[in-house]
Formats: C-alpha cells, sequence, structure tokens
C-alpha cells in the first residue's frame, strides 16, 4: 500500500484540493481492515483455540473445517471463503499493480491505466498481466500456501523499516513545505513509525532462530 497509493493519486489526476478526501479515504481502509484483521484473529482464538486444541491450518478449508463446529458448515465455508476472496481481489489489484508501476517507474515506461493498451505502454501491461499469471501458477502448484502467506508476512515486516525509513526521508526532503507533517501530528506519526520500524527488526532474529 505504501508504493501502491502515491501512485495510484498520481495516475488518478488528483489535485491539491482532493487530498482532505483522499487522506480521510485512507484513514477509513485502513482502520477498516485492521478491524477486521483484530475480529478474524479474536474469533479463532476464542473459538478455534480453545480447550487445549491445536488444528492444523495448513489450508482454507482446513480454516473453514475448523469453525464448522462453532458456525455451522455452510455458514463456516461461505465467509472463510468470502474473507480469502477478498484478501485476494485486493493482492490481484493493489499487489502485483503496485509492483508493475514500481518496475516501469525504475525502466522509465508509460504506466497509465488511463490509457489503452498500445506500444507506448505495452511492457507495463505486459508485466502486471505476468504478475497475475505467475501467482495463479503458485496458487495451483502444491505450495503450502498458508506458510507462505506467513512468510510474506514476516518479510514483510523485517522490509518495513526500510521503506519507512525512506519515506519518513522524503517527507522532510522532498515535500513542499506547506505539505510536511508539524507539531504534534509529525511526532505522532513518527513514533508510531519507529513502534512499527522496531517490531519489524524484533522480527529478524524471532524468524530466524529454531521454534
Amino acid at each position: 500500500m505504501i508504493f501502491y497509493q502515491p501512485t495510484a493519486v498520481v495516475d488518478k489526476g488528483l489535485t491539491v484540493a482532493a487530498l482532505p478526501r483522499e487522506r480521510r479515504d485512507t484513514a477509513f481502509g485502513a482502520v477498516l481492515t485492521q478491524v477486521i484483521m483484530i475480529a478474524v484473529i479474536v474469533t479463532l482464538a476464542a473459538t478455534v483455540f480453545t480447550h487445549g486444541l491445536r488444528p492444523t491450518l495448513n489450508t482454507v478449508g482446513d480454516i473453514a473445517g475448523a469453525v464448522t463446529p462453532f458456525l455451522g458448515g455452510m455458514p463456516a465455508k461461505v465467509l472463510i471463503g468470502a474473507a480469502v476472496l477478498g484478501g485476494a481481489l485486493v493482492a490481484a489489484l493493489v499487489v502485483s499493480l503496485a509492483g508493475s508501476w514500481g518496475v516501469a517507474d525504475v525502466m522509465g515506461w508509460k504506466h497509465s491505466l488511463n490509457s489503452r493498451i498500445d506500444r507506448t505502454n505495452g511492457k507495463f501491461y505486459t508485466v502486471y498481466a505476468l504478475a497475475h499469471v505467475l501467482g495463479a501458477v503458485v496458487v495451483l502448484s502444491a505450495v503450502d500456501l498458508v506458510a507462505l502467506a506467513v512468510d510474506v508476512e514476516v518479510m514483510n515486516a523485517v522490509l518495513l523499516p526500510i521503506v519507512l525509513g525512506f519515506l519518513l526521508a522524503l517527507e522532510v526532503r522532498a515535500l513542499p513545505e506547506e505539505h510536511r507533517m508539524r507539531g504534534v501530528y509529525r511526532w505522532i506519526v513518527w513514533s508510531l513509525c519507529g513502534v512499527v520500524m522496531a517490531f519489524g527488526l524484533y522480527m529478524v532474529p524471532v524468524s530466524l532462530l529454531p521454534h
């Protein structure tokens, strides 16, 4: 999302007047997704992992089966299926598009979604399509998707200090003076970023040490 957001703002042609609306949309989306995540974790902890149970959750079917005794067969399938589908659609759009935009930026390719596919932006759309194809190949292969998802999240936590560090540096050095953070708001943002970066660095030895 950190890489996706700025390029999406530029690609949509938003002006400074649209910044307040974009900030509200971003804040609402961030809070909503975290509330959903916390609700799912708490629900699983209060049901599936009670009474000393340690079910194996290696597939989406395993997760649905684990909550079946508490929700029923069909509700469990619908709820878990909808959750995974929602996450998959977000990933298919945001992750692949952010990566494709990043590659196009580095290579100097034209990469606007507002333009029709032609020779000037064909390379960008090729990378974008390949991201989906390769993702589908991984999903349809015999890879443990749950373990892969956990590994990706660990990698994300490890890399987050670098990403946030550069983002804060850009805010200080690249943003026009009138758009830079000020006062209490700046200290809050820097403090929260510091906490997140500290947890990311903490994950390095934790993820490497044998369990």
